[in-house]
């Protein structure tokens, strides 16, 4: 791992802070308004190779990785337009698919994740099991070729615009009875699959659903990967899903902070810029500093990902998550705070992120489950669980 950024970085860096550029926040408070989904910034995104950039080349892919991935999401966000959907489709469904699934599997889906043209969603959370995948409820049984899905999911991110989605379930082993996580990919129109959307106070394009599973019929290709090795796949998709959660939130914290440092260069109370007070100032450069340390977290994490370790990866992405939603969460705040009452009026776009930069702490796992990980796996502290 270098801290020296590659001129190919770089380049990524500034062509999608263009593309991000010309679609900005107004765009995004528009289409929130009008209660639709970024359509043309994900096609152009797609069409121009940025939502693959981490898929294979031979299914249409950028043949990069996670770190790339990080890159395109964090710079959209500092624009003002992060899309949430990278997070889950081509991140989380893509590495999935990429690394476990069947050649027909990937000819099936990939390509089309990669362009854009293809969006799948990703369904672990339940109503009882929380943060706790052990208590799944959702199970899939055999039954002549394939499988036969029910069960409950909650708070899933885009089903209504995905063409299928990735669940999280579980199945009985033969030999000891236990149930273990599988993988299974159900198509938007599957008899028995049924969704509803779940009222959130959140101005966000991306809705959230619950699942209702009710006996839904599967072809045997269904199932992602070895249906004894669920726990491998599993981690395999939520490790990029916890360093993308960082670039989707360093975006944010980058954008808020900019606003802020740029009205408290020009804003003059009495005699000079507001910038100039060490009260206004010192927290401003606080935020930076913490955004510059959950970055460099955030980079070796999809650095031991995309180096293969996923145990040292685990952690790491952990810590990404942990810290860029800590910074992220306070620099929204103090950007707020600089503007006083502007920070809260339409004009200046920050108010939407005191609510959308708070997932980000709760999603895709709290924070004090990220403290368990890193007391027990980390330090060897028993559990109280």
């Amino acid at each position: 791992m270098s801290f020296t950024e590659s001129q190919e970085h770089r380049d990524l860096r500034a062509a999608v802070a263009a593309l991000g550029k010309r679609y900005g926040r107004d765009y995004v408070t528009e289409v929130v308004r009008e209660g639709r989904y970024p359509d043309e910034l994900w096609a152009e995104a797609g069409a121009l190779g940025y939502l693959g950039v981490n898929l294979p080349e031979e299914y249409g892919g950028g043949g990069r990785g996670i770190t790339e991935l990080a890159v395109v999401l964090e710079e959209l966000g500092a624009a003002g337009c992060p899309l949430l959907m990278m997070v889950v489709s081509p991140a989380i469904c893509g590495s999935v698919i990429a690394r476990f699934g069947t050649e027909a599997q990937k000819r099936k889906w990939l390509p089309g994740i990669a362009a854009g043209t293809y969006r799948m969603a990703f369904g672990i959370t339940e109503p009882e099991a929380g943060s706790n995948s052990h208590r799944i409820t959702t199970t899939a049984r055999r039954e002549g070729d394939g499988w036969v899905l029910n069960g409950r999911k909650v708070f899933i991110s885009g089903v209504d615009i995905a063409d299928a989605t990735l669940i999280v379930g579980r199945t009985e082993d033969e030999r000891t009875g236990k149930l273990k996580p599988c993988l299974f990919v159900v198509e938007r129109d599957a008899p028995g699959f049924l969704k509803a959307a779940i009222p959130m106070e959140l101005a966000a394009p991306e809705k959230q659903f619950e699942l209702t599973f009710d006996q839904v019929r599967l072809p045997a290709d269904a199932l992602v990967g070895d249906e004894d090795a669920g726990l491998l796949q599993l981690f395999a998709g939520l490790n990029p899903e916890r360093v993308m959660t960082a670039a989707f939130a360093l975006g944010m914290a980058r954008h808020a902070l900019a606003r802020a440092v740029d009205y408290a260069r020009t804003r003059t109370v009495w005699r000079e810029p507001i910038g100039a007070h060490q009260a206004v100032a010192h927290p401003l450069a606080e935020s930076h500093v913490e955004i510059e340390l959950a970055r460099l977290m955030m980079l070796k994490a999809a650095h031991l990902y995309d180096a293969g370790d996923d145990m040292g990866a685990g952690e790491a992405a952990n810590m990404a998550k942990f810290a860029a939603a800590d910074a992220a969460v306070r620099a929204v705040d103090r950007a707020v705070h600089t503007l006083g009452g502007n920070g809260l009026a339409s004009e200046y776009g920050l108010a939407s992120l005191l609510t959308a930069v708070r997932v980000a702490r709760i999603a895709p796992v709290s924070r004090e489950m990220i403290l368990n990980y890193v007391s027990h796996t980390t330090l060897g502290l028993p559990k109280s669980y």
